[in-house]
């Protein structure tokens, strides 16, 4: 039986509930500091994760517009590492994260209602979408904890807890399989 919309948006929401404890407590330069130049800081990897959120919504489900078009370029993983020093502050980083997660929210939430055309085709694509979210918040929030613990010496919270989530290869996530 596959796992139900509902269940899946509240996984997403968890994931990121964990993501926010990875950086909450950091400071500023904490966020912004890069192991290496070719190494992205906590701050790239946390815009990294709303945008490809956006993108596969925007793609995949309703063309929307963007809640920060400059950041969707900034973020992007196609953007070269040594180019993605120019995070914004962490207002606006949380803003743009908290937007995406509203959309993400409100376009699933209509899909689940029926608002939209093709209903049960997109809820197919929905929840295979949100399994790719969830799992990705995951993988980047596995780099996060590594860059908090090694590189800046602090404790990392512990991971969250669900029936649903397994380890892979180290990284947390939903394995459908």
């Amino acid at each position: 039986m596959p796992i139900a919309l509902p269940e899946l948006l509240g996984e997403y929401d968890r994931a990121r509930r964990h993501t926010e404890a990875l950086w909450r407590d950091l400071t500023v330069e904490e966020v912004r500091w890069r192991p290496r130049r070719d190494a992205s800081g906590i701050g790239w990897h946390l815009g990294h994760q709303a945008a490809v959120a956006h993108f596969m919504i925007r793609n995949l489900t309703a063309a929307e517009p963007s809640p920060d078009p400059h950041l969707d370029g900034v973020m992007d993983s196609a953007t070269p590492e040594p180019a993605r020093d120019a995070l914004p502050d962490l207002g606006r980083l949380a803003d743009y994260r908290q937007a995406v997660a509203d959309r993400v929210h409100h376009r699933i939430g209509a899909i689940m209602a029926g608002q939209v055309g093709a209903p049960r085709q997109l809820t197919v694509i929905a929840r295979h979408l949100l399994i790719a979210i969830i799992n990705h918040e995951y993988q980047h929030d596995q780099w996060i904890a590594e860059v908090r613990q090694a590189g800046l010496n602090r404790d990392v919270p512990p991971p969250p807890e669900s029936d649903l989530l397994t380890c892979l290869d180290g990284y947390l996530m939903i394995d459908c399989d």
